[in-house]
């Protein structure tokens, strides 16, 4: 074991080290059944389903699974936003024995394609409204099965019989398809809801979840239910007010990202909390369901608490309710968490973390007082983890407190490896230790700092943008010669998404041109917001491209309108 220094620094009720069960993750769930049977699990726009209930819709999916040949070995893909289905297909799969890998409902139909094919997928769980964009897939033949939900799935029965007139004075109705491979989600669960006798081992692959990881290509990182399990258990440690059976949480942080799964979802239900479900953030929906719900728990990123702070009509709600907030995905700026804290009492840390460790590594303690925070920091390594801060040369010599390195990081929470990606999971993966791609420091206190990314990563609103991703899509336009893209620093919501582009000899193009292009291509979280022409990109003597050249353009251009 390291001399873990900053386990002094921890808040007095949080252990240097934890017990953790021996059990996969969906035991989680039945142990908060059988003990807070009749409280409720999740909230979703008024229909309560409580943990009894719940525990028996996760057994009924995993049954059906089973029914259909869907189990140990098999990969079940959820393309799904923050809804009940979410919750049941997520641990119902889990429960069967199978793989999850969830898909971001934003994809379109190139980057479905690719998911499903890599990872093995043979049935997907969707929102019915993204059908267009899998059915596809489903015909060329990459799927076995689709099942579609809905929102109205779970609403209380009017809101249920009055949904479709909504949906369609909207635009949103979409016919379910008539097609032998597909599936209605409620008629699916139609079979009894009796626990499936499948062993399930710690070690056992729980989760492929998709990131760029050191490149632009999209890799499944393997997590096992060890992996999740103990990440969910040191969160609960980090948060000492937070009781079994108590607490409330808001679900609006996607569960298809890992951020949102381990911190909210796994979490909430691990304890036996409410969890409020929200599709989207919304501010006013946000605050109308933390005062009508009583919220006490509030993970999210740092552009939600700017968001709820610049609220206009703020005033008109209660917010005192809310305990506890864990901010990640990005900075929190110190104004952010100041003015947030004085509207509602509450205690809001950074916190941060990575896929490819389920994903938290590092938060700052939660009852630590204002005067002996440490600003800009992202806190302490987690009980059982181990941080260091090596050489960006070699990542072989460790820095003394306050060199700027590489941040490594070794903890139960690591993940086995990428999916099928032996020489990339060596790169990220030595002795142990996973090499996270951030230039960071340590103080003598033993908090960490984040300093500069060695990866071109990009941090757009909280997702995670990999320039050669799109920077292969704009290349594929007819009439461009070389591209690149960079993320160029925004006070709240991460980096914008700015491309420079060298058209070819001769041809001609619009911005807007090229933005189309990119949405036929992209998700429109990785569409850049700008387009800049040139005839050249700045390169170095072997032809790479200096993205830190034009960031700093970038930034020289916008302090001289500043100073103007």
């Amino acid at each position: 074991m390291m001399d873990r220094a900053w386990t002094a620094q921890y808040d007095p009720s949080v252990a240097a080290t934890l017990s953790y069960p021996e059990e996969p993750l969906p035991q989680l769930l039945t142990r908060s059944a059988f003990r807070f049977p009749d409280r409720p699990a999740l909230l979703f726009y008024g229909r309560i389903i409580r943990y009894r209930e719940l525990d028996e819709l996760v057994n009924r999916f995993a049954q059906a699974l089973l029914r259909m040949g869907i189990g140990k070995g098999s990969v079940v893909g959820i393309m799904l936003p923050n809804l009940p289905q979410t919750v049941i297909a997520f641990y119902g799969s889990l429960r069967a024995g199978a793989t999850v890998t969830m898909i971001n409902p934003l994809y379109v139909e190139p980057e479905i394609r690719h998911q499903v094919r890599d990872s093995g997928c043979e049935m997907l769980v969707a929102f019915g409204q993204f059908f267009p964009r899998v059915e596809p897939v489903l015909r060329e033949g990459h799927l076995k099965r689709v099942i579609l939900a809905g929102v109205a799935d779970y609403l209380p029965w009017l809101k249920r019989l009055l949904y479709p007139l909504k949906a369609r004075r909207e635009g949103q109705w979409v016919r379910p398809p008539s097609h032998p491979a597909v599936h209605a989600f409620r008629p699916f669960l139609e079979v009894p809801p009796e626990p499936p006798a499948v062993s399930i081992a710690p070690d056992d692959t729980a989760l492929l979840q998709y990131t760029g990881g050191t490149t632009g290509v999209p890799k499944g990182v393997v997590l096992t239910h060890r992996n999740l399990v103990t990440n969910t258990w040191q969160i609960r440690s980090w948060i000492p007010s937070l009781r079994d059976g108590e607490a409330v949480f808001l679900g609006v942080l996607p569960f298809f990202h890992v951020y949102g799964m381990s911190v909210c979802l796994n979490l909430a239900l691990g304890v036996g909390s409410s969890l409020v479900l929200l599709p989207r953030f919304q501010v006013g929906e946000v605050l109308k369901a933390i005062v009508r719900d009583r919220v006490t728990i509030f993970p999210g990123i740092p552009a939600m608490y700017s968001a709820i702070n610049n609220y206009q009509q703020l005033d008109r709600y209660n917010l005192h309710s809310i305990r506890v907030c864990i901010s990640g995905a990005g900075p929190l700026p110190l104004p952010v968490q100041e003015r947030f804290e004085a509207l509602t009492g509450a205690k809001l840390v950074e916190g941060y973390g990575l896929t490819e460790a389920s994903p938290v590594t590092h938060a700052n303690p939660i009852e630590q007082p204002m005067e002996k925070r440490h600003r800009r920091s992202i806190g302490l390594p987690l009980p059982d983890t181990d941080a260091r801060i090596m050489d960006a040369e070699t990542g072989q010599r460790e820095l003394p407190v306050g060199g700027i390195g590489e941040l490594v990081v070794r903890g139960p929470q690591v993940m086995r490896g990428y999916w099928h990606r032996e020489e990339e999971t060596s790169q990220v993966l030595r002795d142990g230790w996973l090499y996270t791609g951030d230039m960071a420091r340590r103080d003598a206190d033993g908090y960490f700092y984040i300093e500069d990314r060695k990866k071109d990563m990009i941090k757009s609103g909280g997702e995670n943008v990999y320039p050669r991703e799109v920077e292969e899509a704009l290349l594929r336009h007819p009439k461009v010669k070389d591209a690149v893209v960079v993320g160029i620093p925004q006070e709240l919501r991460g980096e914008l998404i700015k491309a420079y582009v060298v058209l070819k000899e001769g041809e001609q193009a619009a911005s807007a041109d090229l933005l189309e292009h990119c949405r036929r291509e992209l998700a429109k979280f990785k569409v850049p917001k700008r387009v800049e022409f040139r005839t050249e990109l700045p390169k170095t003597i072997v032809g790479k491209v200096l993205r830190r050249v034009l960031v700093e353009e970038e930034l020289k251009r916008r302090r001289g309108e500043t100073e103007k």
